[in-house]
């Protein structure tokens, strides 16, 4: 392992910690510079392909998963270590699928239940979309169900 700091070699480890995401959370110090820095490990598994409504096909992508997630909570007081936990949960679970293929369907499925559960603002945002909710009809039939808690 480089330092960013002086991109020496000469690192140690001082710190090992397992979070909750499945990774290796390390605080390494330089010999060199002493600076202390940390580096997180995750170990790369294959994910599935996800087939589309048309028929295509693309890889699972954790960054595309989370980049929609962040947008459904955009300016909502949602953690940025939440919105990564729910990520995880949704890949591990794709993972543990143990299919080469997926509907896409599985995944938007997940992320609807993770945001009603995280933030139910970020959830109706996400709904509208996901589940094509395309008047105010149905968006406040979504909310009355959400407030009615089914």
């Amino acid at each position: 392992m480089r330092c960013p700091y002086c991109e020496s070699e000469k690192t140690w480890v001082v710190d090992t910690t397992h979070d909750s995401r499945g990774g290796t959370r390390r605080r390494r110090e330089c010999k060199a510079c002493h600076q202390r820095y940390s580096t997180y490990e995750r170990a790369i598994r294959a994910n599935p392909l996800l087939v589309k409504r048309d028929g295509s096909r693309e890889p699972f992508d954790r960054e595309k998963l989370e980049h929609g997630i962040r947008v459904a909570c955009a300016k909502r007081p949602v953690a940025a270590a939440d919105i990564e936990r729910l990520a995880g949960q949704i890949e591990a679970q794709l993972q543990q699928m143990g299919k080469l293929e997926i509907p896409s369907r599985v995944v938007g499925d997940r992320v609807v239940a993770g945001l009603k559960e995280l933030d139910q603002i970020a959830y109706i945002r996400y709904a509208i979309v996901y589940l094509k909710l395309d008047d105010l009809v149905s968006v406040r039939d979504e909310i009355d169900r959400l407030l009615a808690g089914e």
